[in-house]
């Protein structure tokens, strides 16, 4: 279910991925299926996958995935990338298709749709698939050409759409701080507007000094960029200038009152507590 660009809800149907598919379910080797070229989501070998593989060997797959036959033989898989892995995983030598002739265009728009509505995707594998779905919808004569019905099959706006397509031009290191949340998405986009050599610059000063990257800041680093006053030095300055809070515990009085003696001093209190803290820390070594 999704809610459209004009704000009504409305139900995403296999069919209304997918079109139409008047051709029955053929059983295919999983040797004759390949992932769909630069195919931008995942597939892990997580717990998701283990549930996956035990329903598979109780029920079998239950709903066939989609391909496209190759020039060169086989199928390329449009739909259905976790299912084959978790055919393979619970020993089957077959998975059940739908065998789709389509063009590249269309079979772009299919594998980005029949994913962009999972919850656990990360915002590196949704900005690539919005970017890959953007450079088909281009094309000549393809169907759905704006940035809200780009982002339709998800339930999201066009301005959504843009932010991610925005995301998608960061390097390889600043899109894991995003998907790591390490870095805000905000501070992600405004570094998308940099050169890759720049943005590489400002990846290497967050790691050498392990500070975290405020809005502020890459607001700033985006509008030097912008002006052409932007150089791995002041990239520096900026950074720095974002100091890690330091850790801060206060340990009210009346909670120490029945360990120390009225009249101990701050000093004397605070040397005893670390003096015990060492020699718990010994003990656990």
């Amino acid at each position: 279910m999704s809610r459209g660009v004009a704000g009504k809800i409305r139900i995403n149907t296999f069919e209304d991925i997918v079109g139409s598919l008047e051709d029955g379910v053929t059983q295919v080797e999983l040797s004759e299926l390949h992932d769909f070229k630069n195919h931008p989501f995942r597939v892990l070998d997580d717990e998701k996958m283990a549930e996956t593989v035990e329903s598979i060997k109780k029920q079998g797959i239950i709903v066939p995935g989609i391909v496209r036959p190759l020039k060169e033989g086989g199928y390329e898989i449009i739909a259905g990338h976790r299912r084959r892995r978790a055919a393979e995983l619970a020993g089957l030598k077959t998975m059940p298709v739908y065998i789709k002739e389509c063009s590249d265009e269309q079979a772009t728009c299919m594998m980005v749709d029949s994913n962009i509505q999972r919850e656990d995707i990360l915002p590196s594998e949704k900005a690539r698939a919005y970017r890959m779905k953007y450079e088909r919808i281009k094309s000549p004569g393809v169907k759905g050409n704006s940035l809200d019905e780009l982002g339709e099959a998800a339930g999201e706006s066009g301005k959504t759409v843009q932010r991610y397509l925005w995301l998608s031009n960061l390097i390889d290191g600043l899109m894991d701080l995003v998907d790591t949340k390490k870095i805000g998405m905000a501070q992600g986009i405004d570094l998308s507007f940099l050169g890759k050599e720049e943005q590489t610059w400002v990846l290497e000063e967050i790691k050498v000094r392990g500070c975290p990257l405020g809005m502020t800041q890459s607001a700033r680093i985006k509008e030097l960029y912008k002006s052409g006053e932007l150089t791995k030095t002041v990239i520096k300055l900026i950074i720095e200038d974002v100091k890690p809070r330091p850790k801060k515990f206060v340990l009210k009085a009346d909670r120490l009152k029945d360990y120390f003696p009225e009249d101990a001093s701050d000093e004397e209190i605070e040397s005893i507590i670390i003096s015990l803290l060492e020699e718990w820390k010994s003990r656990d070594k």
